[in-house]
């Protein structure tokens, strides 16, 4: 999450962006964790300074050493003191679950109760709305020749939550699977082999590195293990990257 900090403050340096009448200084808040995905990771923050270059910042909902909204207290007290007056925040999220949904709004609510009204706080939509994010998954695919391909995904309980990962799923010729809900991963390794493939793909659809794309690793092996004729290939998670940086940009610039 540094490194995507590094990379959206370096392109909004570049593209010298400005909002508002003359030069308004906004704040981006980039959420990349939960608590089932890498809690641990901070996500990227931005402020435009009225020289043009951008103050980029971190903060995580989950596991930190303060709340959330203390944090987003924190940091527009310092776009405060810069002379800034509006604050953008943009959750790092694949997928409309309930961090999404309830836990960051409730956040800043908190946040913007205890700022007043010196700075408004404004919440974009999540990253996994950006349509270029098929892009980038297909960028994985280029060169990768195999029978048949699975989209992983955490996946999430709420009714049409699990929709973003089949619409991909359905962009990328692949069959979408589930860590923490049905069809799983095993299941669906499961289905295609009986369908008579057997060289099959398998796309993290994580946003990073973590506990749970350990734990990816370890499931494919173990299949991999008992299913001999199988050829099974893992992807990489979309990570820090020029074109996911490019599309916070794209969001923060439609505010």
């Amino acid at each position: 999450m540094e490194k995507l900090a590094e990379l959206v403050g370096a392109k909004l340096a570049t593209r010298r962006i400005y909002w508002g009448v003359g030069r308004v200084g906004e704040y981006d808040l980039y959420r990349s964790t939960s608590k089932s995905v890498n809690a641990n990771i901070t996500a990227p923050a931005v402020v435009t300074s009225s020289s043009g270059f951008p103050l980029v910042g971190t903060a995580i909902l989950e596991l930190a050493e303060v709340p959330l909204h203390e944090q987003i207290r924190q940091f527009a007290s310092l776009a405060l003191a810069a002379g800034y007056n509006q604050l953008q925040l943009l959750p790092v999220f694949l997928l409309p679950g309930v961090h999404v949904s309830e836990d960051i709004p409730a956040e800043v609510a908190l946040a913007q109760q205890s700022l007043g009204g010196a700075i408004k706080l404004k919440l974009l939509p999540y990253l996994g709305t950006h349509p270029g994010l098929r892009i980038i998954m297909a960028s994985q695919l280029v060169g990768i020749e195999v029978d048949a391909k699975i989209l992983l995904s955490h996946g999430t309980r709420r009714v049409n939550g699990n929709q973003p990962v089949e619409a991909m799923a359905d962009y990328l010729g692949a069959v979408a699977a589930y860590f923490s809900v049905s069809p799983s991963l095993e299941e669906q390794v499961q289905v295609l082999a009986t369908a008579g493939y057997r060289q099959i793909m398998i796309l993290p659809y994580f946003f990073f590195c973590g506990g749970i794309t350990d734990a990816i690793a370890q499931m494919v092996a173990q299949i991999q293990l008992h299913s001999p004729k199988l050829s099974l290939r893992l992807g990489e998670p979309i990570g820090a990257s020029d074109p996911l940086a490019d599309l916070i940009v794209d969001l923060v610039k439609q505010k």
